[in-house]
């Protein structure tokens, strides 16, 4: 059973999915329910999200599928089939496309988990692996080198990424604007952040506003990757 809170959240993200095309905001989803920070956004929708009526897609900004709908805003148990609503970077990709309900074989490999990565200030470099952990094939590009790593800290929650997330890095020492990169900061110090580079600066960007842009001359930031998927545990 929904909280009425949770409900209002779940009817309006469900309303402007089907008048717009696209997810509000977290700001419009604050303003709608008339809540005082995001934080209590983000506390809602990890409860649909727990309770699996949506789900987030992290690797795309601004991105939600509708699992289900209660019977009380119109849910169709047993002919419902939901939506994938895309965006990326800071605008939204307004294309729509049905979830696909075909029966699948899923396979899974094991990457190593490189250690805990910062969502917030920056940690200590990665160096060696700690564990396996299994991910589906579906997440790995083919003839690319993959790893993981334990997301610490809240600054990336509003991409979905939350602390203690295990999140799937393709290996890469380059990025395009608004790509989630795992930056090595002064040879010295790893981050999870939004990428963006200006002439010959680089800004990364977290995902939460308690926390500010960092902006570093381009010879000091060095990306080791870009994100690729995400895997959470309950």
């Amino acid at each position: 059973m929904l909280t009425k809170k949770q409900l209002q959240l779940l009817e309006f993200i469900h309303k402007r999915l089907q008048s717009d095309g696209v997810p509000p905001s977290f700001d419009e989803m604050k303003a709608a329910l008339d809540l005082r920070s995001k934080s209590g956004i983000h506390r809602l929708i990890t409860a649909l999200e727990e309770r699996g009526f949506i789900r987030r897609l992290a690797h795309r900004a601004r991105a939600i599928e509708i699992i289900r709908l209660p019977e009380s805003i119109g849910g169709e148990p047993a002919g419902f089939t939901p939506r994938i609503i895309q965006g990326g970077g800071n605008e939204p990709d307004h294309s729509i496309r049905p979830a696909n309900t075909d029966p699948v074989t899923l396979s899974a490999v094991e990457l190593p988990v490189m250690g805990r990565i910062a969502a917030g200030v920056p940690i200590a470099a990665i160096s060696h692996a700690s564990h396996q952990v299994a991910v589906p094939t579906s997440m790995i590009s083919q003839g690319g080198e993959h790893y993981a790593l334990e997301v610490k800290g809240d600054s990336m929650i509003e991409a979905g990424i939350n602390d203690g997330d295990v999140v799937v890095i393709r290996h890469a020492d380059s990025a395009d604007n608004g790509d989630v990169v795992v930056a090595l900061v002064q040879d010295q110090e790893a981050t999870l952040k939004r990428y963006f580079r200006e002439g010959g600066s680089i800004a990364l960007e977290a995902a939460n506003p308690a926390y500010e842009t960092r902006v570093y001359p381009e010879d000091q930031v060095k990306v080791q990757g870009r994100l690729v998927g995400l895997i959470r545990t309950y």
